[in-house]
């Protein structure tokens, strides 16, 4: 049924505004839209794969479908949209726009497998695989591509190597970067070998030499292994600086530092570019002096010690020389160059060494990895031999192909033709939501029918570019039925200190006594939180509330004192307001905007305030009243902050980092457009000349894409943080 009843007046889905019907669809949910025949409760259904459309929740007996069958029957179609003949509408009344799924096809015929070679003591290898395994001697370097069966030859050139090459395992070092990857490897040599090789990440094996000679190190205790316990020897210098906490990005300066470390830069060696960078510098030799007087140390330290004990001690660097004579790494293009320097000491006196991974898969530029260290593998092994892993065990063809056009646009990068085993008649999909709001709904619903169809949550999962992307679909997970897993460690997008800080503003309007909004209050206002003990005696002397009590603080700057007179005065007045008028008001009358410009962390390209603000925008736009807003960003918290559950069978909810050598059935990746992927970041890296960044972004979309095993769905939505917004320019191509 294309028309409802909703407060008294008739919806015709066919001229209702295009921007409202996610709004429609919530008031459905809410059992408040009614047929109009039979007046029963209906259903907006807002999915990908069909027009929307009302329907009863449960099987009722009504004429009013036979009627609007009957009429799509004697209907004609104008500009796409089916018109009943004796009701004719005006062209200019036609609001209604939406975009059917568009599939992805490409005339890349599909090639038939290769051949399996038969081994008696471990699973059957392809040609290339095979020529992998067998290529003992010298610096190798095998491209596997996504889905090309890496861990299948790892694994089996370890087997290889014990049982046909007679060669010690115990001379083997398989170095991963997860623990979950060293596992699998560890059980699939352990049914074939009664020795096993040294199998481990860069950080479990190097710490274990680390710690077993030099004793410091062997006291776990003194491992600094959270983000908090690190913050703390930072607050020295903060106040020295005169920089307040609350207003201090530690997350960003955190991440820096690391950088710095994991690219081997030390704190003098640092030429900085900004004046946060010049903070995070000083930040970065206090840590690093204190830490060495506390006899303290954190994970990149592992690797650095390490790196520092084999310089300094060259007859142990022969010892480890001797013991190991051959070197397996696993997604070397992750590596970075602390973990290369590592590898090219201990493998100094073989050259035996085997680098397996895909340049097209380099995605963790901050964490110092390059692609350049796989693209120049040859120019530091100029005997290296090289082979390729052309086939995806994993994918569709037309999925394959897919990636393939949209990473073959990257220029620094080893050209390749990677082609799928599995032909497949389901085509790769974009889809076209209004917003970020409606993208989650159309993804909710549609998996919804595909589980009532027979398909498992385990199927399934929705991949975002950055934790905040993740946002929408994580509150409408939360208000369905299906079982999902979210990411654990991430902070509710309601705790970012900008949307804290908004939201105080809306809690005391509610409250003028509202104590616990205050904090976020006096950071928005600029004022300092020694000033809380004041305010509260100035509401006892004075009999008032806490924000009538405000401009009566002591040593206000004029321009304080009058922005607080103003704030008393229009703060009553936004529970009158919808919440998107209020935030204008709070923006531009109260100065939240200038707190935004300096405070708001502008100088974290991944994670800008005005951003945060943006997409609150988009929240604050659903709801009608303050009240109903901050329920919600209460309900929602709340989820957030609910122990995980872990259920065997779940949607998946990732960002595409945390994604990388996962691999699910269907596969949504959200936000396919300029501004998201790529991120603005690399978009304002391109515009000065720099290539690299969008680049990688690019790659990351290749990830994203190769995740899916049988379906993919690239949402391009048409607005995003409240702005219209282009189609990616990574799928230009694939949507032609």
């Amino acid at each position: 049924m294309k028309k409802a009843i909703w407060k008294d007046r008739v919806i015709d889905l066919q001229t209702y505004s295009r921007e409202s019907f996610q709004k429609l669809y919530e008031a459905t949910k809410k059992g408040i839209v009614s047929c109009e025949h039979c007046k029963k409760p209906v259903q907006l259904y807002l999915g990908i794969e069909k027009q929307p459309y009302f329907h009863h929740l449960h099987d009722t007996k009504c004429n009013g479908i036979e009627i609007e069958e009957h009429q799509i029957r004697d209907a004609h179609n104008s500009n796409g949209i089916l018109l009943p003949k004796n009701k004719a509408i005006n062209p200019s009344q036609v609001t209604f726009n939406w975009k059917l799924p568009k599939p992805i096809k490409n005339n890349t015929p599909f090639m038939s497998p290769p051949n399996y070679s038969e081994q008696s003591f471990v699973v059957p290898l392809d040609p290339k695989q095979q020529q992998a395994v067998h290529t003992i001697d010298g610096p190798l370097l095998v491209l596997a591509g996504a889905g090309s069966g890496k861990t299948r030859v790892l694994t089996a050139r370890c087997i290889y190597m014990a049982l046909e090459k007679n060669i010690d395992p115990k001379s083997m070092m398989l170095v991963t970067f997860s623990t979950k990857a060293a596992k699998e490897m560890k059980d699939r040599i352990t049914s074939q070998l009664q020795t096993q090789p040294i199998i481990g990440t860069f950080h479990s094996i190097f710490y274990r030499i680390l710690a077993h000679h030099l004793p410091t190190y062997r006291q776990t205790d003194q491992l600094i292994k959270w983000d908090w316990q690190k913050s703390y020897y930072f607050q020295p210098v903060l106040k020295r600086l005169n920089i307040d906490e609350k207003d201090f990005p530690f997350d960003q300066a955190l991440q820096q530092i690391s950088l710095w470390k994991n690219t081997m830069k030390r704190p003098d060696e640092i030429t900085p570019q900004t004046e946060l960078e010049e903070q995070f510098q000083a930040l970065y030799e206090h840590y690093e002096r204190q830490k060495e007087y506390d006899q303290k140390f954190d994970f990149d330290d592992m690797l650095l010690k390490c790196l520092q004990l084999f310089g300094e001690n060259e007859k142990l660097l022969k010892k480890y020389q001797k013991r190991f004579h051959y070197f397996l790494v696993d997604e070397f293009q992750d590596i970075n160059p602390v973990q290369y320097k590592l590898l090219q000491l201990l493998s100094k006196q073989t050259n035996n060494i085997c680098a397996v991974g895909d340049d097209d898969q380099s995605i963790y530029s901050f964490r110092g990895s390059e692609p350049s260290f796989i693209l120049n593998f040859k120019k530091d092994y100029p005997n290296a031999k090289m082979v390729q892993l052309s086939h995806n065990y994993r994918s569709s063809h037309p999925i394959v192909t897919s990636a393939n056009k949209v990473i073959s646009f990257n220029k620094e990068r080893f050209q390749k033709k990677i082609q799928a085993v599995s032909p497949s008649t389901q085509y790769p999909f974009l889809f076209f939501p209004y917003d970020e709001e409606e993208e989650a709904t159309m993804i909710v619903e549609d998996i919804k029918g595909k589980i009532q169809n027979g398909a498992s949550p385990n199927d399934f999962a929705i991949l975002y570019r950055t934790h905040t992307a993740g946002r929408a679909i994580f509150e409408r997970f939360c208000e369905s039925s299906i079982p999902f897993e979210f990411e654990n460690g991430q902070d509710s997008f309601y705790k970012k200190r900008v949307i804290r800080s908004l939201l105080s503003f809306f809690k005391i309007s509610l409250n003028q006594d509202d104590t616990s909004a205050l904090k976020d209050l006096f950071t928005a206002l600029f004022i300092k939180q020694s000033h809380i003990n004041e305010l509260k005696a100035l509401t006892i002397l004075h009999d008032c509330p806490y924000i009538e009590a405000l401009p009566k603080l002591p040593d206000l700057l004029p321009f304080q004192r009058k922005k607080l007179k103003a704030l008393v005065k229009v703060i009553p007045t936004l529970t009158k307001k919808t919440p998107i008028q209020a935030i204008e008001v709070i923006e531009k009358e109260l100065g939240f905007g200038d707190f935004i410009k300096k405070r708001g962390q502008e100088g974290n390209k991944m994670d800008k305030g005005s951003d945060a603000l943006q997409d609150f925008k988009v929240v604050a736009k659903k709801f009608s009243t303050i009240h109903e807003l901050l329920d919600h960003v209460d309900h929602m918290t709340a989820k957030s902050q609910e122990k995980s559950l872990s259920y065997q069978d779940s949607v998946q909810l990732l960002t595409i980092h945390r994604s990388k050598g996962l691999e699910f059935k269907t596969v949504y990746v959200i936000g396919v457009v300029d501004g998201s992927i790529p991120h603005d970041y690399a978009l304002d890296s391109w515009r000065k000349g720099e290539t690299l960044p969008l680049e990688e972004e690019r790659r990351l979309l290749y990830v994203a894409m190769t995740r899916a095993k049988d379906q993919l769905y690239l949402s391009v939505p048409d607005n995003r943080r409240t702005k219209s917004v282009k189609i990616s320019r990574f799928i230009k191509t694939l949507a032609r």
